[in-house]
């Protein structure tokens, strides 16, 4: 993803709106910095406020993360298990390199810089691992990949996260609307 490109989009759109980034901010609830942050590139909007962005900007997450730009990308499906292993295979990486090699602590460092979070503690905890699941399935959505919500149904606990991603799903199975 073109971090300046979505930006750039995102600025255009605000002030198309006729607000200011302090409007924008007040309206999700966030520092109006976030918001000159994602409009300089140099970080992008939380996905637990995506939606209510692009709802704000009156755009699909799909235009949104591609920079004002429809993508025409095929619709793969995305599943859990392969989501599971990911996760696993990650971990394992701590297991087979040591967890002092630079290598390994380096990737976790960004990881959890990147995402704002402690991957390693957020692992370790059944609930807040499967919150991790639902987001790497809703960045997949927004991307324009699909899941098979039964599979998410029959193996999510947390009702919350089944709803989020329906939310994303259908937002993103929604017609694009016309282009500008």
């Amino acid at each position: 993803m073109d971090t300046l490109k979505i930006g750039q989009y995102i600025q255009h759109l605000r002030k198309a709106a006729g607000m200011t980034q302090k409007d924008l901010a007040e309206k999700l609830n966030i520092s109006f910095q976030a918001v000159s942050k994602w409009e300089n590139g140099d970080a992008l909007p939380d996905t637990g406020i995506l939606l209510d962005l692009c709802d704000i900007l009156n755009t699909t997450v799909d235009k949104l993360l591609n920079g004002g730009t429809l993508a025409a990308c095929e619709r793969r499906l995305m599943r859990l298990e392969d989501v599971m292993t990911g996760f696993r295979y990650l971990e394992s990486i701590g297991t087979l390199f040591g967890e002092d090699c630079t290598f390994f602590t380096g990737m976790i460092e960004g990881i959890n810089e990147k995402m704002n979070m402690d991957l390693l503690t957020y692992l370790k905890e059944p609930m807040t691992r499967e919150v991790m699941y639902a987001e790497v399935l809703i960045q997949g959505i927004m991307s324009g990949r699909t899941v098979d919500m039964e599979e998410i149904e029959a193996n999510f606990r947390n009702k919350h996260m089944v709803e989020t991603i329906r939310r994303y799903l259908s937002k993103m199975n929604e017609s694009p609307e016309p282009a500008e």
